[in-house]
């Protein structure tokens, strides 16, 4: 890749030591939806790699984004009388969210049906989902408008999700394991649900105000960010407080232990003082891309650090995408740069910049991305989207030794 390597030796070691623990307690995975994808993934041919059942999945959260915004660029069709979405867009998200969920579940027991889980899965199934952090919550946005949804408040509800993800990968990097958060599960159906109500009865349901005035979109709000406060953070900070109790974490300096907040609250002071400050007011000139912007940061900070603790790495302290971000602030909201100029920044001038930094960005993420999934294959001998020889053949002597290990065991 341009002869950039992302993967020094001792992520290379990391991986080869690396063993994927996770814990699973919410009710809808373990009672309903694990038993549900067992059973589902029997009916999947052995050659299909994993990989490949998690890219399908993220490709359609994709369309969802992708066709919602054909309808609602804007986020302003909530605002007529008629919204501009028709209902069977909605009907077409909601099962491809669906889908998505569930081939998201499901490539995990196909990788250890297969004899194929490794650290590239994880990183390959985590990875595109910090992406979908973003993707997801902007399809709801345009149920509510502008109108009852401003643009400032979708942005917070934006971080409220990429904080919930974070989190439990600061969690794993400081415990050593994942524990899967009881939320995701509600958030999927719930997301789900609601598109499915709204090609049913229209949108315009969402405007209704049932509680003390407050619109469906201040009850959303509260909703999803009460939620987190009582569900997720809580346990996150209880689980890692216990692994230095009981001494079964990693065990790092509190500094170090905090040292993956850093890039994350970086990129949240930044994009946050663009949002206030911006002269032009650019969130509300163009909130989708402005969206998919910080979201693709986020992502690339949350990959780094997946790949940081699974590799048992130090992580980053700050990301270098930040820096283009914070020359587009400061050419965006102080008036010095314009001496330099000569005039004054003007909207359609911060929209473009935008849109550069936005292509630039992205192409930095996806070169990364696909940089660190060569190095890994490369590593490990593998395909990222076909089950190797080589992988039929360990998964043939893993199951070799299972058979000796069963027939040697005494009644």
């Amino acid at each position: 890749m341009f002869g950039i390597k992302y993967l020094t030796e001792s992520h290379l070691k990391g991986f080869d030591r690396y063993k994927y623990s996770s814990i699973d307690t919410g009710y809808i995975s373990v009672y309903i939806m694990h038993p549900f994808w067992n059973w589902c993934v029997q009916f999947l041919p052995k050659w299909l790699a994993p990989n490949l059942i998690t890219f399908t999945g993220f490709l359609l959260t994709v369309v969802n984004f992708i066709l919602i915004a054909y309808y609602d660029w804007d986020f302003q069709g909530a605002n007529h009388e008629v919204h501009t979405v028709p209902r069977w867009v909605w009907s077409v998200a909601a099962i491809n969210i669906l889908l998505y969920y569930n081939l998201d579940g499901m490539d995990g027991k196909q990788a250890r049906r297969t004899g194929t889980s490794g650290p590239l899965g994880e990183l390959f199934d985590h990875g595109l989902d910090s992406y979908s952090a973003v993707l997801i919550p902007i399809y709801m946005f345009s149920l509510f408008g502008t109108n009852d949804l401003p643009p400032i408040h979708m942005f917070f509800v934006i971080w409220n999700v990429f904080l919930n993800f974070y989190l439990t990968h600061v969690e794993k990097y400081n415990t050593g394991v994942m524990f899967l958060p009881w939320g995701y599960d509600c958030t999927m159906w719930g997301v789900s649900l609601m598109l499915f109500f709204t090609t049913l009865v229209g949108p315009e349901i969402w405007h209704a105000r049932p509680f003390l005035g407050l619109s469906m979109a201040n009850l959303f709000e509260i909703v999803l960010i009460g939620s987190a406060m009582v569900s997720s953070h809580p346990i996150i900070i209880k689980n890692i407080y216990l692994s230095y109790k009981n001494k079964t974490g990693k065990m790092r300096p509190f500094l170090e232990a905090a040292r993956p907040l850093f890039p994350f609250l970086w990129l949240f002071a930044i994009t946050t003082f663009w949002c206030f400050y911006s002269r032009n007011s650019i969130i509300d000139l163009s909130p989708r891309i402005i969206f998919i912007l910080f979201g693709t940061l986020f992502s690339n900070i949350a990959c780094r650090l997946i790949v940081a603790q699974m590799s048992d790495v130090r992580c980053d302290g700050f990301n270098l995408l930040l820096w283009p971000l914070l020359a587009t602030v400061a050419a965006s909201c102080f008036p010095w740069y314009e001496q330099l100029l000569g005039s004054e920044i003007s909207a359609d001038m911060e929209c473009w910049i935008l849109q550069a930094l936005t292509i630039f960005v992205t192409i930095a993420h996806l070169h990364y991305g696909k940089g660190v999934v060569c190095e890994m294959c490369d590593h490990f001998n593998i395909r990222c989207f076909k089950i190797t020889k080589q992988m039929e053949a360990a998964r043939a002597a893993i199951s070799h030794d299972h058979e000796l290990r069963r027939n040697s065991t005494p009644v």
